[in-house]
C-alpha cells in the first residue's frame, strides 16, 4: 500500500489509489522483465544475436505502451514520459523518440470541481473573486487547468488589470501525485539493483529530483514567485514580455496571472497574418533562451509552444514590433555558477568544433564519470567534429539536413556507449534545449542552430579572454609588487648583517648575498618579462574588434623588453 498523505483517501478513493498504484508497478514489472530476458540473460548465456534481432521494434513496443498508460492515467505519468524522453544518455534512441510527442493534455475536470476547490482557498465565493468566469477552459494539463476570468473594477483599478487567467489544481491531485511518486521510488528501488543501470545512473537519486520538482509545480506560490524572478531577470529587456502576479487571488493551488494571451509562437499563419516573419522569430527566441541558461542562470524548463506567445507591440521604438512573453513558470532551472561556467565553455567548443575543449567542458560540468577514459573520449569527439570541421557558419548551413540527423545519431551513439551520467540539475537543461530547438524549426524549417551560436559564442569567448587577460594582469602586478619591495628588503637583509644583528658563520657571505640578489632580480625580471608579453599578446589578439585592446596589447609588448634587458644585464654583470 504506498504512502499517502492522510486523510487524503478513504472507501472508494483508497480503493482507486491501490488500483492505481498496482497498475504502475504491473506495468513497471513486465517491461522489466522484458528487458532482463533479452537484454541481461540471453546474451550471458551465449545467444546475443537472439537477443538482438528484433531489438528495436521491442524497444519501440515497450514505449508506445508506456505512452498510452501515461495518456489514460494522467497525473505525474505524463510527466514521466516528457522526462524519459529528455534521458538521450540512458535510455536508447527507441524509447526517447517515441516519447518526444507525449503532450500534457487531459480532458477538463467539469466547472463545478473547479469552482469548489476555488471557493476553499480563496475564502469566498467564485463570484465575489472573479463577477465572471468563462466555465470553458483556456487549457487542461494533467495537474491543473487554467479558466479566463474578469476583475472586479476595484481590484481592477487596484492591480491595472481586467482580464486575467485563474489556474485551479486538478482536484486530487495531491493524493494521485503522492501515488505516482510512491510507486516511481518502489521501481526506482528496483532498478538500482540492476548494475547494468546503477552504473550509469544514480536512480533513488534521479527520482528524488524529479519528486521535488513535480511537487514544486504543483506548488502555485512557488511557480508565483518563479516568474516574478524571471520577470526581474529580463527587466527592460524589450524582447521578454511576462504576465503580472495578482497575489491577492493567489495561494497554494490557485494562481491569477494578468491575461497575456497573443499568438502562439508556431502559429505560422497567424505570425504571417499579424505581419511577423516566423523566420526573425526564431533566432530571437534562442539567443533569450541562451541568455537564460549561460548568462541569468535561471530559465524556463518547458518552453513549449503553448507557454510561449509572440506579442506585437504598436509603435515599437525599435525595428522588433513583437515580444516574446512566457507563461507557465512551474518548471524552472536554477544553473549553479559552477556549471553556468562549464556550459560556456561547452558552447564555445561545440562553435569552435573543438573536441578536447569539449570533453574538458563536459568534465567541468561532471558530466564524465570517474571511469572515463577521456582519450576514447576525445578521439571520438574529435571525429564527430571532423565532418564540420574548417566550414564557416554559412557553409554549415548549406549542408544537406540528413547530414546533421546523421550526425546527431553516431553522437547519441558516442554517448551511450561511453560512461556519461547527466548530473540531476542537468536534465532540466536538456529538457530546455531540445523543446528550443524543436520550436526553431517549427518557425523555420532552415533554421541552423549554428547561425545562433556564433555571435553567442564569439562574445562568450571575447569575455573568456577578458578574463584570462585580467588574470595575467593581476599576476604581472603582484609579481611586479614584489620586485619592487625584494631588492629593499634585501638591502634590509644586507645591513643586519653589517650590523652584527645575525650571527654568521663565514666570512664570505656578502659576496652570496650579492649573488643571491643578482640571482633574484634575473629571475623575477624574467617572469615580469613573460608576463607583460603574455598579456600583450593575449590582449592584441582579442582587440580584432576593439582598437583600444590592441593598442594596449602593442604597449605591454614593448614595456615587456624592459625587464627582459635588466635580466640578461644582470646575468652578465654576475659572472
Amino acid at each position: 500500500m504506498p504512502p499517502v498523505r492522510q486523510g487524503s483517501a478513504s472507501g472508494p478513493d483508497a480503493r482507486a489509489t491501490r488500483i492505481r498504484y498496482r497498475r504502475i508497478l504491473r506495468f513497471a514489472g513486465r517491461q522489466l522483465a522484458v528487458v532482463w530476458w533479452f537484454d541481461l540473460f540471453l546474451p550471458r548465456i551465449g545467444l546475443e544475436r537472439v537477443a538482438a534481432r528484433g531489438r528495436s521494434k521491442r524497444l519501440r513496443r515497450i514505449a508506445q505502451r508506456f505512452h498510452a498508460l501515461a495518456v489514460e492515467l494522467g497525473g505525474l505519468m505524463i510527466k514521466v514520459g516528457q522526462f524519459m524522453s529528455s534521458r538521450l544518455d540512458v535510455l536508447p534512441p527507441e524509447i526517447t523518440s517515441e516519447l518526444e510527442g507525449l503532450q500534457d493534455e487531459v480532458p477538463p475536470v467539469p466547472f463545478e470541481g473547479i469552482r469548489v476547490l476555488a471557493e476553499a482557498e480563496l475564502g469566498m465565493p467564485l463570484a465575489r473573486a472573479f463577477p465572471r468566469v468563462d466555465e470553458t477552459p483556456v487549457a487542461a494539463a494533467s495537474l491543473g487547468q487554467a479558466h479566463r476570468a474578469w476583475l472586479a473594477p476595484m481590484d481592477a483599478a487596484e492591480t491595472g488589470l481586467d482580464q486575467v487567467i485563474v489556474k485551479v489544481q486538478r482536484p486530487g491531485i495531491d493524493r494521485i501525485v503522492d501515488v505516482d511518486l510512491a510507486a516511481l521510488r518502489r521501481v526506482g528501488g528496483w532498478l538500482s539493483r540492476v548494475r547494468l543501470v546503477s552504473d550509469r545512473v544514480n536512480m533513488p537519486a534521479l527520482v528524488e529530483e524529479f519528486a521535488t520538482t513535480s511537487l514544486e509545480e504543483i506548488d502555485y506560490l512557488h511557480e508565483a514567485a518563479g516568474c516574478e524572478r524571471f520577470a526581474a531577470d529580463f527587466e527592460g529587456d524589450d524582447r521578454v514580455a511576462v504576465p503580472a502576479v495578482v497575489w491577492e487571488r493567489t495561494t497554494r493551488r490557485v494562481l491569477t496571472l494578468g491575461d497575456v494571451t497573443a499568438i502562439k509562437i508556431t502559429d505560422v499563419e497567424g505570425l504571417r497574418a499579424a505581419g511577423i516573419d516566423p523566420a526573425e522569430v526564431a533566432p530571437v527566441f534562442a539567443t533569450v533562451m541562451f541568455d537564460q541558461l549561460f548568462t541569468n542562470g535561471y530559465f524556463h524548463a518547458d518552453p513549449h509552444p503553448g507557454n510561449i506567445f509572440v506579442t506585437p507591440v504598436a509603435d515599437a521604438p525599435g525595428e522588433r514590433p513583437w515580444k516574446l512573453t512566457f507563461i507557465d513558470f512551474g518548471m524552472m532551472g536554477e544553473v549553479p555558477t559552477s556549471t553556468r561556467s562549464g556550459l560556456r565553455k561547452l558552447l564555445i567548443a561545440a562553435a569552435t568544433r573543438d573536441g578536447k575543449g569539449m570533453v574538458d567542458a563536459m568534465r567541468e560540468v561532471g558530466v564524465l564519470l570517474p571511469t572515463s577514459d577521456t582519450a576514447e573520449l576525445e578521439r571520438a569527439m574529435t571525429q564527430l567534429f571532423a565532418r564540420f570541421g574548417g566550414m564557416g557558419f554559412a557553409e554549415l548551413r548549406e549542408v544537406d539536413p540528413r547530414e546533421f540527423r546523421e550526425f546527431a545519431t553516431q553522437f547519441g551513439d558516442v554517448v551511450r556507449s561511453l560512461p556519461f551520467q547527466l548530473p540531476e540539475h542537468f536534465l532540466l537543461i536538456i529538457r530546455a534545449m531540445g523543446t528550443t530547438s524543436g520550436v526553431c524549426s517549427a518557425l523555420d524549417p532552415e533554421f541552423n542552430v549554428w547561425n545562433s551560436i556564433e555571435p553567442y559564442a564569439t562574445q562568450l569567448l571575447r569575455d573568456e579572454r577578458g578574463n584570462a587577460v585580467q588574470d595575467v594582469a593581476k599576476q604581472a602586478l603582484d609579481i611586479a609588487r614584489v620586485a619592487v619591495g625584494l631588492p629593499k628588503r634585501l638591502d634590509e637583509l644586507i645591513t643586519r648583517f653589517e650590523d652584527g644583528t645575525v650571527a654568521v658563520a663565514t666570512p664570505r657571505l656578502e659576496k652570496r648575498v650579492a649573488r643571491l640578489e643578482r640571482a633574484t632580480r634575473r629571475v623575477v625580471s624574467a617572469i615580469l618579462f613573460a608576463g607583460l608579453l603574455i598579456a600583450g599578446a593575449v590582449l592584441y589578439v582579442a582587440g580584432a574588434a576593439n582598437a583600444t585592446d590592441a593598442v594596449l596589447g602593442i604597449v605591454l609588448m614593448v614595456a615587456s623588453v624592459i625587464p627582459l634587458l635588466v635580466a640578461l644585464l644582470a646575468g652578465r654583470r654576475g659572472g
